[in-house]
């Protein structure tokens, strides 16, 4: 029987356009069992992964999404060519994830990409194209790249002998774009890590509500010594974090907040005198785990920078 293209296509419109709502409502890091439940197509249910990393629901012909788990079991990287390699199932290149990878490469078909940030949660991409495939005896893979979506009903005439995109500009744009999702899959992770230390509450204030919580930089990212681990990281909510970030609000080595002077002398409102103000003198959250805690070297280095500032005013 002939390859459904109209059908194939459908369903992975629906699949997108689900993802998109997801990720309006939920951020682009979504749960595994959401992404398991799926949608319904009609009256079928389309999952959007399952138990192996590469997955075909039940209705379509060829893969629809791809995943690493955050635990493994495979060793899926970004290649020098700026574009994911992702690992084969298994050792044999005739098996059918495998041949279904190839086949999708062949039709140019777009998939969704999910990336386990951390256990039962997945940072979702989306279309990626296979347009590499790698048979390397040793480390057998395929080469992934992500695209706009704008480029989604957009098929390129031009494939080079691996089925990868031709054409230079496409090329350049899907080396770009996955640049970029490498980016936001390391500041995900970063997130993440962070979050879970503290227990999904602001560090200063306690608020639970995780769509209000940041991953904070204690040294900012662009600093040699602004590492994305744990130990340079607070978790703290839209407000604070902007008031960290600004020096309104330092934080002592032995983790106790300081409010800046000229903010603690102002008369500007409940929120400035209770999310604030309040906070001065009093001690942040920590994680459980000492191993976890904020670098003290860290803090007092940036203790130092919020001093600096406080002087100025």
């Amino acid at each position: 029987m002939a390859f459904d293209r109209v059908h194939d296509a459908r369903i992975r419109a629906a699949a997108f356009e689900w993802l998109t709502d997801q990720v309006l409502r939920h951020g682009d890091v979504l749960p595994r069992s959401l992404l398991v439940q799926g949608f319904y197509f009609g009256d079928s249910r389309v999952p959007l992964v399952g138990p192996q990393g590469i997955f075909k629901p039940r209705i379509l012909e060829l893969p629809l999404s791809i995943t690493t788990a955050p635990e493994g079991p495979y060793n899926d990287a970004f290649g020098p060519d700026k574009l994911l390699r992702y690992r084969y199932r298994g050792t044999d290149p005739d098996h059918r994830d495998n041949r279904g990878l190839r086949e999708a490469m062949a039709n140019r078909l777009p998939l969704a990409y999910f990336h386990g940030i951390a256990p039962g949660r997945y940072m979702a991409a989306w279309p990626v194209f296979i347009v590499g495939d790698h048979p390397d005896p040793f480390s057998p893979s395929f080469s992934v790249a992500v695209d706009d979506k704008g480029h989604l009903g957009v098929v390129a005439e031009d494939r080079n002998e691996r089925g990868a995109v031709g054409e230079e500009g496409d090329t350049a744009r899907r080396q770009y774009i996955t640049s970029t999702v490498r980016v936001r899959l390391h500041q995900r992770a970063f997130r993440e890590r962070v979050l879970e230390a503290y227990r999904r509450q602001c560090a200063f204030c306690r608020l639970r509500h995780e769509e209000l919580l940041d991953a904070a930089h204690i040294i900012p990212d662009a600093s040699p010594e602004g590492e994305p681990v744990v130990q340079n990281g607070l978790a703290l909510c839209n407000l604070h974090h902007a008031a960290f970030d600004k020096f309104f609000i330092g934080v002592r080595p032995d983790y106790v907040i300081e409010i800046r002077p000229d903010i603690l002398r102002e008369g500007d409102g409940p929120t400035l005198r209770h999310a604030i103000q309040g906070l001065n003198g009093t001690s942040i959250l920590v994680p459980e785990r000492l191993s976890l805690r904020p670098d003290q070297a860290l803090l007092s280095k940036r203790y130092e920078r919020y001093r600096e500032a406080a002087r100025e005013y």
